[in-house]
């Protein structure tokens, strides 16, 4: 194991020396093909064990937040910060950081969950919601409920769920179960007038009656009930009784059986209420969890990477909000549109493999709130034609809008429209949010994401 983990991490560090990226995946890679029990063996060595969040939208944040509750409460933490979370990343976060560590806390992609829940047998298990997302990776979204299933039930008894209420596939995971800490959000003041027309639950998986809801939140989130009555939302264990929310940040009431804490956090919009509750609950599964200690530490953690991050440039304000699917789309253009200011925006499309490679998803965004708000707009990345397309049938007057393929350019010509003191949104999609990352690390602004996490 010796001789397998130093090639590893010689193959990540001349990664990083030849520049061609941070080592968060290829010695994880090298680990698993000489290794391929090197997870499992790893893991065994954590005193507490480990807890995996997955999730289509939020799992980044919310692992962000709970690392940070969790080294509150005075525990040693290895995590893979740098997002990278296929079993290959996870590999790679443990060879790194597994001998000095208590626990391990972990994000896992959709599609990567079973594999890396069986060879790690986590204490805690933090399932947080399902959207369609990379249909020519996943498939229709019922193959992903259906792995989760047979997942829950060969961990059964093994891994305390915490798992949205609000969410109707994530919910019907649990089952008959009693070991399940429910999250949802609780104020209904945030509803919407109706339910999206991509929303992805619809109907019972139990039955398959119609799902009805009460409350719209986002998506196909909310207080829902099965028309046939034989399933509804389950009472939330830790829930967002109150969100305040405001452009830059929220206000968020949280009731526990621990106690109620408010959260004054800089993370905007509901989904973030949806993250910071997730963290809370969360972190009830740690060891010496203190629920003030705890709260403190993910209220003062700031965003992720690209999720909702701020850059500064030449007095004008950058918001990175990562925008790679219908849902997460819709949520960050409702959040851009909280304010009452005028709205500059720099929205890019790839079509690489992490992001997808059918790129039809775009045609179920609701592009048409922004129409009326937008004082610019800049449309990027390698499928920007095909983006400008979709914004000139939503009915948007594309004379004053700029297309441009490339990202550097785009972003000068996006930053010349934005005045100063005002904020240019960024709403790329995964590989493009890394590309222009990258060049705001080349021109010195921010660190590499690697370092940053």
């Amino acid at each position: 194991m010796r001789l397998v983990a130093g090639a590893a991490r010689t193959a990540g560090w001349l990664s990083r020396r030849l520049g061609r990226g941070g080592g968060t995946t290829l010695p994880g890679v090298i680990l698993l093909r000489l290794r391929p029990n090197a997870i499992a063996e790893m893991t065994a060595g954590l005193r507490h064990g480990c807890v995996l969040l997955s999730a289509t939208n939020g799992k980044t944040t919310t692992t962000h937040l709970l690392v940070a509750a969790a080294e509150a409460c005075g525990l040693r933490v290895v995590t893979n910060g740098a997002g990278s979370n296929l079993e290959r990343g996870v590999a790679t976060a443990l060879l790194d950081g597994a001998d000095a560590a208590e626990i391990g806390i972990f994000e896992v992609d959709e599609a990567a969950l079973p594999a890396v829940a069986r060879a790690t047998r986590p204490r805690g298990l933090v399932l947080m919601n399902l959207f369609r997302d990379q249909l020519d990776r996943y498939g229709e979204l019922d193959t992903l409920v259906d792995s989760w299933h047979r997942l829950v039930e060969e961990l059964d008894g093994e891994s305390t769920l915490v798992l949205n209420a609000d969410d109707p596939n994530v919910a019907d995971l649990a089952g008959d179960r009693g070991d399940v800490v429910w999250f949802g959000v609780d104020d209904a003041s945030h509803a919407l007038a109706e339910r999206a027309h991509a929303a992805d639950a619809t109907t019972c998986r139990r039955c398959g009656s119609p799902i009805d809801h009460d409350v719209v939140l986002l998506g196909h989130l909310g207080h829902w009930h099965c028309r046939s009555g034989d399933n509804a939302r389950p009472s939330p264990t830790v829930a967002a009784t109150r969100a305040e929310l405001r452009t830059d940040g929220q206000r968020t009431a949280l009731r526990s059986p621990a106690g109620e804490v408010i959260l004054a956090s800089g993370l905007p919009g509901l989904h973030n209420t949806y993250n910071l509750t997730a963290a809370l609950a969360a972190a009830s599964l740690l060891p010496g969890f203190d629920l003030d200690t705890a709260a403190g530490a993910i209220a003062a953690t700031g965003a992720a990477f690209g999720r909702g991050e701020r850059v500064e440039i030449d007095g004008r304000h950058l918001n990175l909000l990562l925008a790679k699917n219908p849902t997460g789309v819709n949520q960050n253009i409702r959040t851009v549109l909280a304010g009452d200011e005028a709205v500059h925006a720099l929205v890019v499309l790839n079509d690489r493999t992490a992001d997808g490679q059918d790129v039809s998803w775009i045609w179920d965004v609701d592009w048409e709130p922004l129409d009326g708000r937008l004082a610019s707009l800049t449309i990027s990345g390698d499928r920007a034609y095909d983006l400008a397309l979709r914004f000139r049938y939503g009915g948007f007057d594309l004379t004053e809008a700029t297309v441009e393929p490339d990202l550097a350019r785009a972003l000068d010509e996006a930053l010349a429209a934005t005045p100063r003191r005002a904020t240019l949104h960024a709403l790329p999609t995964y590989t493009a949010m890394l590309d222009l990352r990258a060049e705001l690390t080349r021109r010195g602004l921010v660190d590499a994401f690697w370092e940053a996490s």
